[in-house]
Order: structure tokens, then sequence, then C-alpha cells
């Protein structure tokens, strides 16, 4: 089983997109959302969701009053400035949004007063689409430990392919270069990491491959309206060349990208036979080559 992970350094780059277009031609693939933060794919994908899981992805400290002494150990040890009096002035208190879940309060409290639940942290779904099975999430509001949910999401991904036969994965994943991106790479037949034509495009672009070459991933670069600066467009090839990284591809500029957005089709179901289309699928093409 293959997978191809779809990244960008960045947000905006067309990414998404793309790789809707791609879950458009492929027959035998399974899609994965990655990009659990700000999930997006689910817009043109329009998904029926068949299972619904909680993401019990992390635990927060609570104080039980009872058992609290009042001894201020908790207040000395956090480093996030998390307890503090409560409002009567006589015991100690969390504050929930402060709290980071590091435990140490938990362990080294002398009276053994605070809990450490695990609690709910977003949802994932296993659902189904025009042109396949796909698996996404949600991660709730200023959550944390999206790679954890970044893993799941394509673990489960992997188990839905191999109960279907399905011989590859397509996986949108989430912007930048941080925790999430990095759950991502690992284990990845490959990466298409889609730029755009700016200073901050190549840049972004060049922090990826460095990832990649850490992870020890082959990566594709993919140049996402590079009619629109030539110049910086060839600057792209050029390190990529100098990488050893192939182009795969050159996507010009055009509005019916965000007209099929807009109605909720990709590129190739909102105009399969033009020039675009053709363009998209002959990078697809020259994907499989390299998978």
């Amino acid at each position: 089983m293959k997978e191809l992970v779809v990244l960008s350094g960045k947000g905006g780059t067309g990414k998404t997109s793309l790789t809707a277009a791609f879950a458009s031609i492929t027959e035998n693939s399974v899609l994965c959302d990655a990009d659990v933060d700000a999930a997006d794919l689910h817009l043109l994908m329009n998904p029926e969701v068949e299972k619904r899981t909680d993401f019990m992805g992390g635990n927060i400290a609570i104080i039980d009053k009872e058992k609290c002494s009042s001894c201020g150990q908790c207040e000395e040890l956090c480093r996030f400035d998390a307890v503090h009096l409560d409002g009567d002035g006589e015991k100690y208190t969390i504050d929930e949004i402060d709290c980071e879940g590091c435990g140490v309060c938990v362990d080294l409290c002398p009276e053994q007063a605070i809990d450490f639940p695990i609690k709910k942290c977003g949802e994932w779904f296993i659902s189904h689409t025009r042109f396949g099975a796909m698996v996404h999430a949600r991660l709730g509001i200023a959550e944390e430990n999206s790679g954890k949910l970044v893993t799941l999401v394509r673990q489960e991904a992997r188990k839905l392919a191999e109960a279907n036969g399905r011989d590859l994965i397509i996986t949108d994943g989430p912007p930048g270069v941080g925790c999430p991106v990095i759950a991502s790479v690992g284990g990845a037949t490959a990466l298409l990491i889609v730029t755009e034509p700016t200073v901050s495009g190549l840049h972004d672009m060049q922090r990826v491959v460095e990832l990649a070459g850490h992870f020890k991933v082959p990566c594709m670069v993919c140049i996402n309206k590079f009619d629109l600066n030539p110049d910086q467009a060839a600057a792209i090839a050029l390190y990529s060349q100098e990488k050893g990284v192939p182009v795969v591809g050159r996507v010009p500029f055009d509005r019916q990208f965000t007209e099929s957005m807009v109605i909720g089709e990709t590129i190739m179901e909102f105009c399969k036979n033009d020039g675009l289309g053709s363009t998209v699928k002959q990078i697809w093409e020259s994907i499989g080559k390299y998978l």
C-alpha cells in the first residue's frame, strides 16, 4: 500500500484543491484529511458520515477541595500560572484554559488531592464520498495534541484501505512544518509539496524539503499559479533541481478553481476536458511514476 501526502509549507497554496482533484481521477484510493486544526477537504468532498468517534487526547488537572490542605505547592510548581486561590481565598483551583496537562502538580501533591482525568479534544470520522471512503477529523477549539490526532486518522485510513483492498491513500496534510506536519510525514511513500511563486512560498517549501530529507521521505514539487511570477517560479525550479527534487507540474492561475469551489466541485468535475483539467491529469500521471 502506498500513501501520497500533499503538503504546502504554508496555507493558501492550493493544496486541498489539488488533493480533491487527484481524488476525482483515481478510482482505487482512500482519502485522508490530516489537517485536523482547520480541515476543509470535506467542503469539496461533501462526505456522508458513517462512523463518528470521540478523540480523547489529553488530561486536565482538577483539585478535590475536600482533600486539599491549601499548602500551595501546586501553585508553586505550576509553570503555566494555572493554579490560583478560589473566590473565598481558602482552597486552590485550576484554570482549565491555562492548564497544559503536564501532570507535575498531580505527581507531587502531598495530599494526592488532584485528579487527572482524560478529556475529549475532538472527533474523528469515517465517511463515504462520491470518490470513495474518507477519514477526517475535527480538533476542538484551542485544543492540543493535533499531532496525535493526525497519527490516528492516518492509521484509520490505512486500516480502511486494507479492509477494502485499496492500494493508495491520498492524504491532505496540514500547512507549515510543525508537529501535525511531522506526524503526517513519517511512513509516507512520497510527499507532494504544493508551492506558489512568492518569496514566502519558496522559503516555506525549502523547510518542507529539509523536513522530508530528515525523515528520508522522497518528495516532489508542484508550482501552482506559476505564471503570476515567472521569475520566482524559476527560482523554485532551480532550488528543486539543486536538491534533486522533481518538479512534476506547473499549474497556471485560473479563476475556474475558485468557481469550482463555490459550487462544491473539484476542478476535474468542473472542467475535465479543457486545458486546465488536462494539466492536472498530467501532473497526476507524473506523480504516479514516482509512486
